[in-house]
């Protein structure tokens, strides 16, 4: 019993509607994730509501014979996901049925529309008018032989086409895919208390699929501003600049987690593959591995053997250790600049080590939280280095070829060592396992640009444009832009953070330095005066000082380093103390405390070399001896 669309080209159903030509499915005016051939499966079943649609009517409609795919796998899939959206089951259908070896039927509940009224023969179509039997065989005659010779025309014209198709036509090749991102995965749970499951599912494939040397994989900080987004899927794409994009969801119940994940062509919304996983949520980072693997294939990405044995390492995991690993590293990688976040980041992963003593990632995890947590000033820098050094080794003895565990050796090598030729090490080791993590760019480009190595750090700032949109990203530019006093581009990476965060002090800094750098001073005094505004770092006071002195407001700038001075003592850093007695002109004090920078290899000052409040002692040669002492020549 077949169904007209409505006028409005919407087919009703039970709680939903699909929107035919928009090709759009709702679900109480909800717009829901179903694309590509699913969607044009579930449109031909509801509009033969209550028939059997066989295997081959589906086929002819959608996978025509010049279409290159295996059918029976495509069309499993297909039914599947829409089952899954639909929230049916294949033992117990409540709208699709399955009528085995023939074909499948939609069995629930359906508005139908009024069907047009049949055509209706007019009067004069019905007289029959009577023609002398003379010219009933002319006519006759006739149309014999234009029929002949229609027919004739038609068979030559077939076989020139079919000749011609043979010699010249070829398959359209499908568009290679050389980079893809994964959506937020949906949590199709019921329950809201699993929405970080579903976040750390989706943040743990793109972790596995990063692995993949020939594939780039876009950040999973740049892809979760898509979370619930109503964009479609070739606008999403054009702003990620990727050639296709995975999206699924994950079901988790009792001791099974199920993903179901489609890939699709993102320039033309194409469905290209789709497949279901369920597994013992023990097995869930073999599930992750499995997907992975699958997508991989599907885009013939090419997988190195080394990285094969990579994605052969997977062992079971204790699931309520991997709960608290995810939860630790939403944590972590949401707000890495709050010590509050990173606490609950600390404790999380030292419940996942507890609980599964042999999950190398969480010791990874917990070893970045604890160098971190240095940097925020939250932690004494040599119980952080202590644990993280020992949290890294543990790990490395677990499985070697983690990404993050050679990025965290290699923070340890660049921030609290001054190794920096075993930090460079560490970061490309990070890289070569996972092409496409974009930390370990931003790492290793902060690192190179520290060290003056110009053409590096900006190859690694062009790979982390290709990987990363979100704020960290647009802070680590601002980073290597201010070491390489590159102030153009320093100006361009301050605006852009401050589009994503209006009130963030570093982006202001850095903007200011990029004024001050290219001589606007107002411009600088009003951004290092907004930096304060949600930030009371002395170096911000410093920085402003030294603007107010540019422009010859030098009795304003000393009363406000004096003031600073006498707190001096209190200050953690020697280096912002170095900053203050550059400014007030007195150089030797300034050394002083910049020997002591080096005697204590003080936390985040790679750029002392390049830093506008030292341009003062550039010129003493003990400044350059300094900096050959600290490799930083």
């Amino acid at each position: 019993m077949a169904t007209e669309p409505l006028a409005s080209g919407r087919l009703r159903f039970d709680n939903f509607e699909l929107d035919v030509r928009a090709g759009e499915l709702r679900r109480q005016g909800v717009r829901l994730r179903l694309r590509g051939q699913p969607l044009q499966v579930l449109e031909i079943l509801l509009e033969h509501a209550g028939d059997v649609v066989t295997r081959e009517e589906l086929q002819s409609r959608i996978w025509p014979a010049d279409t290159f795919v295996d059918f029976d796998h495509s069309l499993h899939n297909a039914i599947a996901r829409v089952r899954e959206v639909l929230g049916d089951s294949a033992e117990n259908p409540r709208y699709i049925e399955t009528l085995p070896r023939r074909g499948y039927r939609y069995i629930g509940p359906v508005d139908h529309a009024q069907a047009p009224a049949s055509a209706e023969v007019s009067g004069d179509a019905q007289k029959v008018v009577s023609l002398p039997a003379s010219r009933k065989g002319k006519i006759r005659l006739a149309v014999v032989v234009r029929a002949a010779i229609l027919c004739a025309g038609l068979a030559l014209g077939l076989v020139a086409w079919m000749l011609w198709r043979s010699v010249r036509a070829k398959p359209v090749a499908a568009a290679p895919i050389r980079s893809l991102a994964v959506l937020p995965l949906s949590n199709l749970s019921g329950e809201p208390s699993e929405e970080f499951f579903s976040d750390g599912m989706t943040d743990q494939l793109i972790t596995d699929l990063a692995k993949v040397g020939s594939l780039r994989v876009i950040s999973r900080t740049s892809v979760m501003q898509y979370k619930g987004t109503t964009k479609s899927l070739p606008e999403i794409a054009r702003e990620l600049n990727v050639d296709a994009i995975v999206e699924g969801s994950v079901i988790r119940s009792g001791q099974r987690v199920r993903v179901t994940a489609q890939l699709l062509e993102a320039r033309t919304d194409r469905h290209i593959w789709a497949e279901t996983y369920d597994r013992d949520r023990g097995d869930v980072l073999k599930l992750q591995e499995d997907l992975a693997a699958a997508i991989a294939q599907q885009v013939r990405a090419q997988i190195t053997p080394e990285q094969q044995v990579q994605m052969g390492r997977t062992r079971a995991v204790n699931p309520a250790a991997y709960d608290a690993y995810i939860q630790g590293e939403l944590y972590f990688t949401t707000e890495f600049t709050k010590p509050a976040s990173l606490r609950k980041s600390q404790h999380l992963f030292e419940d996942a080590i507890r609980i599964d003593p042999g999950f190398a990632p969480a010791y990874a995890g917990l070893a970045h939280a604890y160098i971190f947590l240095a940097y925020d000033g939250a932690m004494p820098k040599e119980r952080a280095y202590e644990a993280a050094t020992r949290l890294v080794a543990k790990a490395m003895e677990l499985d070697d070829s983690i990404g993050e565990t050679w990025d965290a050796q290699g923070e340890l090598k660049a921030q609290f060592d001054w190794d920096w030729d075993a930090a460079d090490r560490a970061f490309s080791q990070a890289i070569s396992l996972a092409p496409s993590y974009s930390c370990a760019h931003e790492d290793r480009a902060i690192l190179l640009a520290s060290l003056g190595r110009r053409s590096e750090a900006l190859a690694e700032i062009a790979n982390i444009d290709q990987l990363d949109t979100s704020f960290s990203s647009t802070q680590s530019e601002s980073v290597v832009y201010f070491e390489l006093r590159n102030y153009g581009e320093l100006i361009a990476a301050g605006k852009r953070g401050l589009i994503l965060d209006p009130r963030d002090s570093s982006q202001h800094y850095y903007l200011g330095a990029g004024y001050e750098g290219t001589g606007r001073f107002q411009e600088a005094i009003a951004e290092y005066q907004k930096a304060r505004e949600t930030s009371d770092d002395p170096r911000l006071a410093v920085a402003l000082a030294h603007a107010w002195a540019a422009v010859g407001e030098k009795g304003k700038a000393e009363r406000m380093l004096r003031g600073l001075e006498h707190n001096a003592a209190a200050m953690a850093s020697p280096y912002t103390v170095a900053t203050i007695y550059a400014g007030l002109g007195e150089k030797d004090r300034a050394l002083e405390s910049l020997q002591k920078v080096c005697r204590e290899k003080s936390l985040g000052v790679g750029w002392i070399r390049s830093d506008l409040l030292l341009d003062s002692l550039h010129s003493d040669p003990r400044f350059q001896d300094l900096l050959r002492r600290a490799g930083l020549t």
